[in-house]
């Protein structure tokens, strides 16, 4: 196939939508600088009603990019965040981004384990950190050389109101207080860091060719892997939500940042696109249902993006306490299949579609969507984005096309995709083939009309509220008991909430016996909770191939009879 426009899909987009985007010329500094300009006066974030202004943004991202100037972050330099959605989480991404230097994104709950894989692999010496996470960066051995970790206060970002009332010596609210923010003694404070003046303006920019993040995914094969994403690559995808999202209005939509700005999907709906959009960007740094429509009350969202079991207990929630709804126009889901109830019953709340998407981290992320408009197919992931292509490949032979209607890899490319692996050349030449061409590991079946739908995964991947679980790495911890001499670990479909649910079959040492505590306790001190199996089933053996390979589909029919470990 070739990339001659226009797309065929292209008919079916919403009316006012282009088949391309113009291609940025200039990196994300221009974004927030634009967005500065113009939308001075106008709220950028809301945290729990603290409002800070696109001018008083711009403000202390200038002041922090000369902090950290000052700690001697140079062009180039990878700066890690361990953050949660937060105001400091904005700020500290976009002075990275001013002074040339590279983002690398981290989940604030990772453990130090976990954390450390990621270290060892890109090498960043300042760190900006909830205060909470400091300790575990202080977990890593002698060789993770950390020169200066920042330390964020969550609580100082609230309104003085609240913070008072936090101090106040009731136990509900001193465990609240403790739960947001520790002690970090030693680190620097990022309200020092912000007592910087601001960078020189004559400062070099970035130019849009340049790295500006690296996202760790566990991609298609289970190991970490961080996947270089350029300035011009996510840029590209806020045009393309820009484009995708018609009648969106500069300076009145408001977002609702409830998916984690640490994850791509978040990251660019809320950094890129909702900067892009100068939009209020609600700031939750997790979700909690009452927390969501509490603010609904006084800034009722219009841009909601999330995954279907947030959509659903949003709508439930809502109906229980008649909140209103009819605010939301704009409502994407993604991360996993969107059960046709959920639909529904959010439709039947909101004031606007909710339309599924696909995307990978490779892919900045989004690459393809339902329109916003009659022509969506529910159960579909729908169409690519203006600029983006698609084939679809024999599994064995990616260079040949399957026939219109019949299973095949998908393969994307476009703007958005990613340059390739740090430091993993081999990874990168497996995933992006030649003429830029990124392979995303998904089975899917398109129909005349280009309406795409996943069928099946190479990739064994385990996707679970929303995030990815590679199994391996459940594996080798569960393999590291001493009590354990055998484990797979697969997906389970998790009826209730949707997506699937992580569950391990264990084969136990002779004469050892396990209980669900023992496992789970070994997991939780070694792995994120989204990563710890919700069950374990004790089996003699595993099935293999003839190579010795664990066959996991076979694992999901040996262990279906079987009952798990009793949780008590």
């Amino acid at each position: 196939m070739t990339t001659t426009l226009p797309q065929p899909w292209a008919r079916h987009y919403q009316s006012g939508v282009p088949a391309q985007i113009v291609a940025p010329t200039e990196s994300l500094v221009s974004l927030y600088e634009r967005s500065v300009a113009e939308a001075g006066d106008c709220v950028a974030t809301d945290f729990f009603g603290r409002e800070t202004t696109y001018a008083r943004l711009g403000e202390q991202i200038e002041r922090a990019a000369e902090g950290l100037r000052r700690l001697g972050v140079r062009a180039g330099d990878r700066v890690a965040l361990v953050l949660p959605n937060c105001p400091q989480h904005i700020v500290a991404f976009y002075a990275v981004l001013r002074l040339g230097a590279v983002v690398v994104e981290h989940n604030p709950l990772s453990s130090a384990r976990e954390l450390r894989h990621l270290f060892e692999d890109h090498g960043a010496r300042v760190v900006i950190s909830w205060d909470a996470a400091v300790r575990k960066l202080r977990e890593q051995p002698a060789d993770i050389e950390i020169d200066e970790i920042v330390a964020v206060n969550l609580l100082k970002a609230f309104p003085l109101a609240t913070r008072m009332a936090l101090q106040l010596p009731v136990p509900t609210l001193r465990a609240t207080r403790n739960r947001l923010s520790t002690p970090a003694p030693g680190a620097l404070s990022w309200e020092r860091l912000l007592s910087a003046p601001r960078l020189d303006a004559a400062h070099p920019r970035p130019a849009v060719e340049d790295l500006a993040v690296i996202q760790y995914t566990s991609g298609t094969t289970g190991q970490p892997k961080g996947a270089m994403l350029t300035h011009a690559n996510l840029y590209s995808n806020a045009l393309q939500g820009e484009a995708w999202m018609h009648g969106a209005q500069y300076r009145e939509e408001v977002f609702y940042a409830i998916l984690p700005m640490f994850h791509a999907f978040g990251m660019t709906l809320f950094m890129t696109y909702g900067v892009l959009k100068q939009a209020r960007i609600v700031l939750f740094p997790s979700f909690d249902v009452d927390m969501v429509l509490d603010a609904a009350r006084k800034h009722p969202p219009t841009v909601y993006c999330a995954v279907p079991p947030i959509y659903e207990a949003t709508a439930r929630r809502a109906e229980e306490r008649g909140i209103s709804l009819r605010s939301a126009k704009y409502c994407i889901s993604g991360a996993m299949a969107l059960p046709d109830a959920t639909v529904e019953r959010w439709e039947s709340v909101s004031g606007g579609l909710l339309v599924e998407g696909y995307g990978m981290t490779e892919a900045s992320p989004v690459c393809l969507g339902n329109p916003f408009a009659p022509t969506r197919r529910p159960g579909t992931i729908g169409i690519p984005f203006p600029s983006t292509w698609m084939r679809v490949v024999d599994t064995a032979d990616p260079t040949r096309e399957v026939a219109p209607g019949e299973p095949g890899e998908l393969l994307i490319k476009g703007p958005q995709v990613f340059r390739g692996y740090w430091h993993n050349e081999a990874e990168t030449a497996a995933t992006l083939l030649p003429g830029g061409w990124l392979r995303t590991g998904d089975i899917v079946v398109v129909d005349p009309d280009g309406f795409t739908t996943i069928v099946d995964r190479v990739k064994e991947l385990i996707i679970t509220g929303g995030f990815n679980v590679a199994p391996s790495e459940v594996e080798q911890v569960l393999l590291a008991h001493p009590g354990v001499r055998d484990v797979a670990v697969v997906g389970l479909p998790n009826a209730e909430r949707g997506g699937e649910r992580v569950v391990a079959a264990v084969v136990c040492e002779p004469e050892v016996r396990m209980s669900h505590a023992d496992l789970r306790a070994w997991c939780k001190e070694r792995l994120s909770a989204y990563k710890v199996p919700r069950a374990f089933y004790l089996v003699d053996e595993l099935p293999t191939s003839m190579l010795g390979k664990v066959l996991r589909a076979s694992v999901r029919d040996q262990i279906a009879p079987l009952d798990p470990l009793p949780t008590v």
